[in-house]
């Protein structure tokens, strides 16, 4: 990731002419929220910043990896769990739905990407809340196809076990089959 689009210092060492920006950070700033919030397409996104549609993907993603880039580390959240004294986090897993995605198949010959439980596309990531109950941490996504406890193993547990000496106790919420 490295660089910020979003740090004018950043585009000064990238930019060598002032006109290789379609639009300011400004435009950047507000495209974004917009995506996430309201969920608007990316042709009206470009069209009312005044962009191209290939300007308008791009600096989405470019948003995108600043705001990840800023998304707190794992063994940060549970140092800080252990320092303020939390009696327990809860983790849970839930599926983000997505538009058919095709992908190598999984161990079984199905489609990785789609969930058998939930009967659609997505991707499966996994939320670590604190006491009462506000997200803290969210893991990279697995393929619809993985189980939440595979998930936990992979992304969750191996951090926690060096936690768990502090009397951290983890609750994995569990919904029924259905």
């Amino acid at each position: 990731m490295g660089r910020d689009p979003l740090d004018p210092r950043s585009r000064r060492r990238v930019d060598q002419r002032r006109w290789q920006r379609a639009a300011p950070a400004r435009t950047q700033a507000i495209l974004v929220p917009r995506w996430f919030k309201d969920a608007t397409r990316i042709p009206s996104l470009a069209h009312d910043a005044g962009i191209s549609i290939a300007t308008a993907y791009r600096y989405l993603h470019e948003g995108i990896d600043v705001i990840a880039d800023h998304a707190p580390d794992l063994h940060d959240v549970l140092a800080a769990a252990k320092e303020q004294d939390w009696p327990y986090v809860c983790l849970d897993g839930t599926l983000i739905p997505t538009a058919q995605l095709h992908g190598p198949p999984n161990v079984s010959g199905a489609e990785s990407w789609f969930s058998g439980k939930h009967h659609r596309h997505g991707g499966n990531i996994q939320v670590l809340c604190d006491p009462s109950g506000y997200p803290v941490w969210v893991s990279p996504v697995s393929p619809g196809s993985t189980h939440d406890i595979t998930a936990a193993r992979r992304f969750v547990l191996p951090a926690l076990t060096e936690i768990t000496a502090a009397a951290l106790v983890l609750l994995h919420l569990q919904r029924g089959s259905r």
